[in-house]
């Protein structure tokens, strides 16, 4: 059985979100992200990123959002979780993903965990300062260029609109009304109607 290691609130939601999507036999195991269990001896053994998420698996463990979405999604084709059969659209993903995991998710780590990249406090401000903007920014690019609607790749649901239902949810947090973006607010509101979304919100909710 698949075991995810996840946090609440981070971005192991879409992880979270695939495997129930996808129908998946998994166990989700929480780590208290606030006492720091992610850098305990017994996790870093597992994932010396000391990160979530973290997805074990039968062949080794797999971390980073894109590479586990990009798993469940190829392990559980019956659920259509990804245009596997079309090198291009499945790119397009990928990039859509990246993108999520490479500039947006940095935007607003920028805000709590400036400490990654400086320890002066006026710089750490500064990345502060900035989260509203990079974010507005990030989403301004998602909501004209790269969404194509209704879901991220279209007609078709896929993990690209698990991962970006995860990123909005960090929007008013860092500043930003979701409503400066209606087709990403409209996805918002159609995400959090499927049954998928309701469980495993309510079993983080029961965890935290």
């Amino acid at each position: 059985m698949l075991k995810l290691y996840y946090g609440v609130g981070a971005c192991s939601l879409a992880s979270h979100l695939a495997l129930e999507e996808a129908g998946a036999e998994y166990e989700a195991i929480r780590m208290d992200l606030k006492s720091g269990q992610q850098q305990t001896p017994d996790y870093l053994a597992l994932n010396p990123k000391g990160r979530v998420p973290a997805l074990v698996t039968d062949r080794g463990v797999i971390t980073e959002t894109p590479a586990i979405l990009a798993y469940i999604a190829q392990t559980h084709r019956g659920a259509n979780l990804a245009p596997l059969d079309d090198p291009f659209a499945f790119a397009e993903l990928q990039a859509f993903n990246s993108y999520l995991c490479s500039t947006v998710h940095v935007s607003h780590a920028h805000g709590a965990r400036g400490g990654r990249w400086a320890d002066d406090a006026g710089a750490l401000e500064a990345m502060k300062a900035k989260v509203t903007q990079n974010m507005t920014d990030n989403f301004s690019i998602i909501e004209k260029r790269m969404f194509k609607g209704p879901w991220v790749m279209g007609e078709a649901f896929s993990v690209g609109d698990a991962y970006l239902y995860t990123m909005a949810n960090w929007l008013s947090r860092d500043g930003v009304d979701i409503a400066r973006f209606p087709r990403v607010a409209d996805h918002f509101k159609r995400m959090e109607a499927r049954p998928a979304v309701a469980a495993v919100l309510a079993d983080e909710r029961r965890a935290a």
